[in-house]
């Protein structure tokens, strides 16, 4: 293995959301996120734990228990729960910002922009990234049944990955761009990642994971053997898709932005 990275993502998380969060986790390096940052939508705080070599500033989630796991990672100085429409900080607080794979689960975007501009300071960097208007097109079952005449079973299985995922937003660069400058934000550079090849990985990987749910149901964790041995495989199978950085077209956009 040339490096880590991919494997500790691998051994605690399941093995599509594990080389996805992996692929994120190295664009980060080398990308300057001065402090004091906030994570909008931290989550269990597990992401900035693998990613960041410091605990950041502040981490803010809409749910609890998550946070109570972030907090354990002590990935994280504060952390709150909080509506992202409504952050429980003062004006131009935070000198940088990073929101990774969250702003796809929130329905009304806007007022979220607004108020994270409004706690950033003028010429603060906010990093994100979400699925892109690809990640429909990529599946593979929905491009099977199209192949077959079956247009319809295929919209309806691109409704149920949707819905399964949890997404409002699959947008392309310019939808974006235009949303993030209503919010007072430009767009520095973007760049897509994960091919359709990878995004075959990460469908089939939603069931064919049905094992890591019950494991993290019954025990508590997503992996019961997080060894080198018993991931051996798993790493194999997907390091080439790992590798792939960034590409012309992807299932995910990242974006690097900045307050204007």
């Amino acid at each position: 293995m040339t490096d880590d990275l991919l494997f500790r993502h691998l051994a605690a998380l399941p093995a599509f959301r594990g080389l996805l969060r992996a692929v994120e986790a190295r664009f980060y390096e080398g990308l300057p996120l001065p402090e004091p940052a906030l994570d909008l939508g931290c989550g269990d705080g597990h992401f900035a734990s693998e990613t960041f070599d410091h605990p950041l500033a502040a981490g803010v989630d809409l749910w609890w228990l998550p946070l109570t796991e972030a907090r354990a990672r002590a990935a994280y100085h504060t952390l709150a729960q909080a509506d992202g429409a409504h952050l429980p900080f003062a004006n131009g607080h935070f000198a940088s910002a990073v929101s990774n794979s969250v702003l796809e689960h929130i329905p009304a975007l806007d007022p979220v922009l607004a108020d994270l501009n409004r706690v950033l300071r003028p010429g603060a960097a906010f990093v994100f990234c979400s699925p892109s208007d690809h990640f429909l097109e990529f599946l593979s079952i929905p491009r099977a049944l199209r192949r077959v005449g079956l247009r319809g079973p295929a919209e309806a299985y691109e409704r149920f990955f949707n819905r399964i995922s949890r997404h409002h937003h699959c947008d392309s660069p310019d939808v974006w761009r235009e949303r993030l400058g209503r919010a007072g934000f430009a767009v520095e550079r973007h760049w897509y990642y994960f091919s359709p090849q990878a995004h075959r990985a990460l469908e089939w990987g939603h069931y064919l994971g049905l094992p890591s749910a019950i494991a993290k149901a019954l025990t508590g964790r997503w992996v019961l053997a997080p060894n080198r041995a018993n991931l051996w495989l798993t790493d194999k199978l997907l390091r080439r898709y790992y590798d792939e950085g960034k590409l012309e077209t992807g299932a995910y956009v990242f974006f690097v932005c900045r307050k204007l």
